[in-house]
């Protein structure tokens, strides 16, 4: 009996309820590919966040302040603590190493240009230019313990937006790229050759490009990590490393002390990919360093994110919002229409329950079919939006449908609130007279 009374109100007011379903298939579109893009943005935006530089540092816990004056390092290359080459695989045997999209060794050793290389003579004086030479990697293989694999690394993952003018160097050659301002002031072009002077130790290297950084890096010579440590006589050490991980935006929970926590708490932060936790498991496998995350960067990142998601919800709370208004104005409508049916099988002795629930059926089932219809909808306007936005479509996730169709129904049952109000109070005596 209940279905048979379900199959005549819908073919009696098919109109009124395509209506309801069309508007609930929208307010679930819109929903849908919201939600599909907001489950996307954060790992879009951390990955595009993540081509701008690098957000951890690490340098030995021992070393010594750095003496730097127009960007050039003064320190002696005795001068500090360094740490060893050959641990860094480790990175990637942290819990969150997945999350390590990047890393890359740094060793600075002042450095002069002396009189007599093609880069001195072609300036304006014959003095020597004092500037640093940086060692580093800029594609490099590095095994990963226990593993068996290697992960290919180096500034071309961590700082992929510096700009070169000829190309970079070949790891494990002799080879150099120098920084614009540096290349300006000496005079110095792709190709040539220039000798470099580190205390005793010389060293003639061929500059394949020059790189433009905006930072120190404009005024140095770039050179394979192992030309650095002939120079400074630190064979297998460097001094510095900076890392690029994906991570979450900070919230309270994440800046909180991990000693103050329990056991659930701290295993829900170390299970977290904060870059906060991100840093106590790189501590873990290398003891003896500091472990420091760049904060403009960070913060930065966490309130971009955190307000295009909130963006996000807005607009899929207002969508849902406009459903549930439209679906509680054809319900009022509905059951005007039908206060006197209503009211006559109150007086035949149906229960309110069951009124209610008749009502609330119709409602439901026009949830399911709408929900349904707007999930579709909703996949062809996160693939459009994505596109458009990230130049990536958003994965299609089929556990988002029952999740859809639940949302459906709560925005239709909230809608039916005060209709069904309304109906429950209805006094079938008054209706059945025609007051």
């Amino acid at each position: 009996m209940f279905l048979r009374v379900l199959k005549d109100s819908f073919a009696r007011q098919s109109r009124r309820k395509l209506l309801t379903a069309a508007t609930l298939a929208l307010g679930t579109a819109i929903a849908t590919a919201t939600l599909s893009v907001a489950l996307d943005v954060g790992d879009r935006l951390a990955r595009e966040f993540r081509s701008l530089g690098a957000n951890l540092v690490v340098t030995p816990q021992a070393d010594t302040l750095p003496l730097q004056i127009g960007g050039v390092d003064y320190r002696p290359v005795d001068a500090g603590a360094y740490l060893p080459e050959a641990e860094l695989g480790k990175l990637k045997t942290i819990f969150w190493r997945n999350n390590i999209i990047g890393f890359a060794p740094f060793l600075d050793v002042p450095v002069t240009i002396g009189p007599g290389s093609p880069a001195a003579a072609s300036g304006a004086d014959a003095a020597e230019r004092h500037a640093t030479l940086i060692g580093t990697w800029y594609r490099h293989d590095v095994p990963i313990p226990d593993d068996g694999g290697t992960f290919s690394t180096g500034v071309s993952a961590t700082d992929p937006y510096w700009g070169i003018q000829g190309r970079w160097f070949t790891d494990g050659s002799s080879e150099s790229v120098v920084g614009a301002a540096l290349a300006r002031r000496a005079g110095i072009a792709v190709g040539q050759t220039i000798t470099v002077h580190a205390g005793e130790h010389v060293l003639q290297t061929t500059v394949v490009g020059i790189v433009s950084s905006g930072g120190q890096e404009d005024d140095a010579v770039l050179a394979p990590l192992p030309v650095a440590q002939q120079l400074s006589g630190r064979p297998g050490n460097y001094r510095r490393l900076l890392v690029s991980a994906l991570t979450k935006p900070e919230d309270a929970f994440s800046q909180r002390d991990p000693h103050t926590m329990t056991g659930a708490e701290y295993d829900r932060w170390y299970c977290s990919p904060y870059i906060s936790s991100i840093s106590h498991q790189m501590q873990e496998q290398f003891p003896n360093v500091d472990v420091r995350p760049i904060r403009q960067v960070a913060e930065g990142e966490g309130r971009i994110l955190s307000r295009v998601g909130a963006l996000m919800w807005l607009v899929t709370a207002a969508a849902l919002l406009g459903a549930a208004l439209a679906v509680a104005a054809t319900a009022g409508t509905t059951i005007l229409e039908r206060t006197e049916e209503i009211g006559l099988m109150k007086a035949l002795g149906a229960p309110r329950m069951m009124v209610g629930a008749f009502f609330l059926g119709e409602q439901w089932l026009l949830a399911l079919f709408g929900g349904a219809a707007g999930y579709v909808v909703g996949l062809g306007l996160a693939q459009l939006l994505g596109q458009r936005v990230f130049g990536i479509s958003p994965e299609v996730r089929p556990i988002l449908l029952p999740v859809v169709l639940a949302v459906a129904a709560a925005v239709a049952t909230l809608g039916s609130i005060v209709p069904l109000r309304r109906l429950i109070r209805l006094d079938p005596a008054v209706v059945l007279r025609g007051e």
